[in-house]
Order: structure tokens, then sequence, then C-alpha cells
């Protein structure tokens, strides 16, 4: 579906103001995006992994939810997907649910909740082909439960189980590519963006996804201002660095064939995106130059592996 920003501004909203995030959090965005996807005559049902989200937008008796939603344990998210696909798939058998309604089975969370310790149910649904779409909104640790580390915390991050400090430059490991890994289940699509400018890339890819029959995953790069240590109003900007430093590369795998859908004219250095946030403040001292060179040879090494795959 081509973006039309005119045409979207008069969508009625199905994820509402008066959440509890934080200011300047982006899961909020990801949320409104996502919903904004789903045509405006169809269901949804969504499943979302306990996290910073499902304590935000949902506590009984309230919800910023429109559609059907369920708050489902940090694990699990993907398996009550499955269990509401084959609820809905017999209730239309049985001619409970009419032939012409179209509901979409949506699921979501952090990437603790999907790199870790959802992964499981994750794959499981993937490979079982559930059709439904699952965006990762991802803040890059346990943001929820104060800034541990996760898979998909980068290297050099400074975070509650992995400091910084005088004999430590934070995390040691590398950063799981779960974009990667879910093009390796055969997926029909898979998708990764992030929040930026007019958000045409997100809603495209989002719709795409969610209209694609079968598993399909978005993952979309998700600023924290508290984890990640960034004044509110940086957000966007932050995206867009993520982008034009090739830090989080913006792409697609439509059927095993990758397209890249932006490539920065000019890529930028690594470090225009670290400067940003305090959580890779100790990078910039006097002795830990290293780190900086050391993260930049990472991410150019991923986009040349990139770039190779989409040509």
């Amino acid at each position: 579906m081509a973006y039309n920003l005119r045409q979207e501004m008069t969508k009625e909203e199905r994820f509402h103001p008066g959440h509890r995030l934080c200011a300047g959090c982006g899961a909020g965005i990801v949320c409104r995006a996502m919903m904004r996807a789903v045509n405006a005559e169809d269901k949804a049902v969504i499943c979302n992994a306990t996290g910073c989200l499902e304590v935000s937008s949902f506590q009984y008796p309230y919800t910023s939810w429109s559609d059907s939603y369920i708050h489902t344990a940090f694990e699990n998210a993907s398996a009550t997907a499955s269990g509401v696909e084959a609820a809905y798939k017999a209730k239309k058998k049985k001619g409970d649910i009419a032939e012409d309604k179209n509901v979409k089975i949506l699921a979501i969370g952090g990437d603790g909740g999907t790199y870790d310790i959802g992964f499981q149910s994750l794959s499981g649904a993937f490979e079982r082909g559930t059709d439904f779409t699952y965006f990762c909104y991802d803040n890059n640790a346990y943001m929820n439960t104060g800034t541990q580390r996760s898979s998909a915390t980068p290297p050099f991050a400074s975070a509650t189980t992995t400091p910084a400090g005088i004999e430590s430059v934070g995390k040691k490991q590398d950063q799981k590519d779960l974009t990667q890994i879910m093009v390796s289940h055969g997926s029909p699509y898979v998708a990764q963006t992030t929040l930026f400018s007019n958000m045409k890339d997100f809603h495209e890819k989002a719709h795409r996804a969610i209209y694609v029959e079968g598993p399909t995953f978005v993952n979309v790069l998700t600023p924290c201002p508290r984890g990640w240590q960034y004044p509110a109003e940086d957000l966007q900007h932050i995206c867009k660095m993520a982008i034009e430093t090739c830090v989080w590369p913006i792409y697609e795998v439509v059927e095993g064939e990758y397209r890249l859908t932006y490539e920065p004219s000019h890529k930028l250095p690594v470090e225009e995106f670290m400067k940003l946030q305090g959580r890779f403040s100790h990078c910039f001292k006097p002795g830990n130059e290293w780190t900086i060179e050391a993260a930049q040879e990472y991410v150019d090494k991923r986009w040349e592996d990139l770039l190779n795959k989409c040509k």
C-alpha cells in the first residue's frame, strides 16, 4: 500500500494516547503506526509479550488498544498468536464468524521477549506456518526491569549487567542479527525498519507484512530515552543517525529476495550515532578510542554482507 500522509491523518486511531510510556519512547509510535497499517474495515487481535509496552498500555480496566488485546507471558506471545489463529479458523469453519470478516493476528514484544525469552515460541510459530505478523520493538535491552543487557544490545553499550567501568567497556559480545535468523525460517516476508521522517518506510513494510499470508516478521529499532540516555526530543535524530551510519540498515526480504529500501548517499561514521547516547559515553574517554574503531569495523562488515545479499 502506497503511503499517503493526508489519508493516514484521517484514519481513526486504534492505539490511543493516555498510555504510560515515557516521553521520547518509540514503542508507542510503533503501535500507532502498526495499527494504522491494518485496513480500516478489518479487525485485529494483538498478542503482547510482557514488557514496557504491556505495563504502559494496558492496566485493567484501562487500555490504549481499540482492538482485541491479549497480555501474554514474557515468553509466549507467538504461541498465543498460534492459538488465536487456530480458534479463528475453527470458528470460521463452524460459521460463528462470517466468511467475509477479516481478522489479522498480530504479536508484539521487545527484544527481551523476542530475541531471548520469547525466541523459542517465535521460531516454533514460524516453523508451523502460523498466519500472523510479529513486530519486535527493539530497544536493545531489558528496559522494563532496569536496562539489563539482552542479545540485541550492541557491543560496547553500557547496561546495568554490563556496566562500563575501570576494567570494562560495556557489553563484549556482538549483537544477535535476529532479522537474518527469521529470514532463515523461510518466511515469505521479513523486514527491518525504524521510526524516521514521514513513516513511509514503516507503514509500507507493516502493511505488506500484515497482508502477506503466512508468518511474517518486522524488526523495528525503537530507541529508549531511559536506557540509551538521550533527551526525549532526540528520538527522530537518533533513528536517522542509525540509518545514515548503517548501524541499522533498512531492508526487506520478499520470498528470499533481499531488497535494500534505503542506502545512504554518504555513509556517516558510526561515532555520529554513538555520541548521541550516554550508554556509549565511556567510548569517547582517553584510552577507549579503540572501541569506536572496533564498532566501525563491526558495522562495516555487516553492511558489506548485506550489500552482497542485495546484489
